[in-house]
Order: structure tokens, then sequence, then C-alpha cells
């Protein structure tokens, strides 16, 4: 079993709050993690499985189980399928506070946010459990090929072969286009529309968003391809990394980039169904920059913010790592062992006034190119140069 490093933070914060709410994509793990957390609770846990129809019978009660088993860690799994126990949630906490009350698992959705904002404010903390990261597969003597081709969902990355990962992959997309989007946010949905944006933001993975270009070739409105955007954003499918353009004199662009969030779907998506064809494929640079954007944002520091910046003019860096007000890092992504910087990336150290750059590569090497950049390999980055910013 791969360890999961999200799980030592759920374990303080348990010792803290009445409730932890464990969000996520489906297939991540959070059903595997929530058990895990409670293996050794020397009080006992109870699981009701809310899409379970059994369970929700036994739940049909539920302040009764809540003031009867006080003293156990009671486990909601895919909470936001009842809604209405937030409401009932609250009163049960406020009787008794002892932390560690309740472990909530969801896959995101308005409804789950609602429940929480109107009812479990101050009682209740989140933490988002993401695919696997590159250093949990590394620790788990998984290489960073196989890692970057398959993605971090853990049935995908430890499939015995491509042919099984893509069959998981492409079943998974499946599910999501004909059912579980739908069933998450409590809407209709075309298929057909999921289906064809999904794979358009494949094939522009890393893109800058344009809502109207998407809508023509959809032949839908505008608002309705930016509510299937934050769909997919609030099942954990894609991420938005916005632009920076605090205080910024310069004409810059402001629409965000959008990436598919892991590499496996992506490739699933671009139907690249073995790790022999990805570096030959079109998709290839883009799915670098996602992947190395994606770990980044798993592991990085909590005070750092992510963003990219682009002018007019044509300054432009992928990755930019903010503190507050103030960025502390342009970083470039580049799918080579030998990259080379346009004149546009030191215009952004010059406009930004930056004092550490790096340029991110597949490989191992590590060595200065210039006087703030380094070139350093991802691995070494995310163990090294990631945390000391």
């Amino acid at each position: 079993m791969i360890k999961r490093k999200l799980k030592g933070e759920l374990l303080h914060l348990l010792t803290e709050f009445p409730a932890v709410a464990l969000l996520g994509p489906r297939q991540v793990g959070k059903t595997t993690l929530a058990k895990e957390l409670n293996e050794d609770n020397a009080r006992g846990s109870l699981y009701f499985d809310l899409e379970n129809d059994e369970d929700m019978a036994r739940m049909g009660n539920a302040p009764f189980i809540f003031d009867q088993y006080q003293e156990s860690c009671i486990i909601l799994d895919e909470v936001q399928r009842e809604p209405d126990l937030f409401r009932q949630l609250r009163p049960a906490i406020d009787k008794n506070r002892r932390p560690g009350r309740f472990i909530l698992t969801g896959s995101a959705s308005p409804a789950l946010v609602k429940g929480v904002s109107e009812s479990l404010a101050g009682r209740i903390a989140f933490a988002e459990l993401s695919p696997i990261n590159l250093i949990e597969a590394l620790d788990s003597g998984i290489n960073q090929e196989q890692h970057w081709f398959r993605g971090g969902f853990p049935n995908a990355l430890t499939s015995e072969t491509d042919d099984a990962f893509s069959r998981w992959a492409e079943h998974f997309i499946q599910a999501y286009i004909q059912r579980d989007l739908a069933l998450l946010f409590g809407v209709n949905l075309s298929e057909v529309i999921i289906r064809n944006f999904w794979y358009m933001l494949a094939a522009n993975n890393g893109s800058i968003w344009t809502a109207e270009n998407y809508a023509r070739a959809l032949g839908v409105s505008s608002p309705t391809v930016k509510r299937y955007l934050d769909f997919l954003e609030g099942a954990f499918m894609i991420r938005r990394l916005p632009a920076w353009y605090v205080n910024m004199e310069k004409r810059v662009v402001k629409a965000p980039k959008v990436y598919i969030r892991d590499s496996g779907l992506l490739h699933e998506l671009n139907r690249i169904r073995n790790s022999r064809d990805l570096p030959l494929h079109l998709v290839v640079g883009s799915s670098w920059e996602g992947y190395v954007i994606e770990q980044v944002y798993q592991l990085k520091p909590r005070h750092l913010e992510m963003y990219y910046y682009r002018t007019h003019n044509g300054a432009e860096c992928d990755l930019l790592l903010v503190d507050g007000l103030t960025p502390v890092a342009a970083i470039e992504i580049k799918y080579s062992n030998t990259p080379s910087l346009s004149r546009g990336f030191y215009n952004v150290l010059d406009d930004l006034k930056i004092k550490k750059s790096f340029v991110i590569t597949p490989g191992e090497k590590h060595y200065p190119l210039g006087e703030i950049t380094m070139v350093s390999g991802l691995q070494f980055f995310l163990k090294n140069s990631l945390v000391e910013l």
C-alpha cells in the first residue's frame, strides 16, 4: 500500500476539530484513508456509505445515532449525497465538541460547500486528498516515468501493464461522463457536451481560457461552457492557474490557464495508450508542464500561491510562486535535458524583480544557468529547492 503523506496532517486535525472533511475526486483513496485513520482507535468507529441504500436506511434517524455513539468516530462517506446531514450534525457537535467525532468524505460539490458554510462553520477542518504525488510514488518504488504516464490514481498507477491502466482510465472517464458528474452536482448534464468538452480541454491542455472559443465549437452559450468548467473543477478534474497581474503597469494577460489535473487521464483523453508513445506525441510538452505544476501544487509550502505570467510584449513564465503580494520565484518548465531560455523569460525577472528562478526538466542534472537561474530535475526541485522558498 502506498503511504499517503496527508495522513499525518489528518491525525493532527482530528485532535483539534470535532469534524474533519476529507475531499477529493472519486477513486483517489479517501475511504481507504478514512478507515485507516481509525484502525487503532480505542473508542471504535462506525462507517456509513451514503451511496449504499442499506446504510442510508440506517441513517434514517441520524440524531439518535449521533447521540448514542458520542464516544465513537463516525465516518460518513460521500456525504455530499445527503446535504441535510450537515444541519443535523451541528447540534450533535455543539452538544459534545470532543475532537475527532466525525470524518466526512466527499467528492466535492456545491451542496457540500453550501451545507458546511451554513451549518458547520468553525466546527470543521478541511483537507484535500489529491492523486498520489511523485514523492509518494518514489517512496513506494514507482519511478517518475511510470507516475507521469499513468498519473496518481491508485488503481491506475499500480496497474500491471499500460494496457490495464488504459482500460481503467477509459472506464473512469466514461463513468464521470455518464453518471458521476450529474450525481455529484444534482443536475442534468449533456453527455455529448461533457465528453466533447473534456476532449477539447485535453487537446488544449495548458492553454489560456477563452470561453467563447469553446462555446462556439460546442454549439452552446459562454455561460453554459463556464458552468461545465466549474463542474469539472469542482470534481477535482481540472485546475485553473490564474494569471498574475497585481500592481502591474504593463499590459498583461488576465485569463487563467486550464490544465487536466491528472496526467494519466490527460494521456487517455489524448489516446496515448502506452508510455513509449508519449515522447513522440504533440501533447508531450503541455503534459510535462501540467504534470510539474500539479506536483508543485501538492508539495509547495502553504504560504506560497501559484500563478503564471504573460505580457502582451512577450514576457512570459510558466509558473510564478508568490508569497502574499511578492513574487519569489519564476519557473520555466521544459521537456528537455538541454534547455535554453527565451528573452521573454528574462524580461519576467526584470519586470517582477525576482531573485530566484528555475528551469525544471525531466532529468536529474542540477546546475546554474546564469546568476539567479538554476536548471533542476523535477525530483531535486521538489525535495530540495521548493521547501526552501
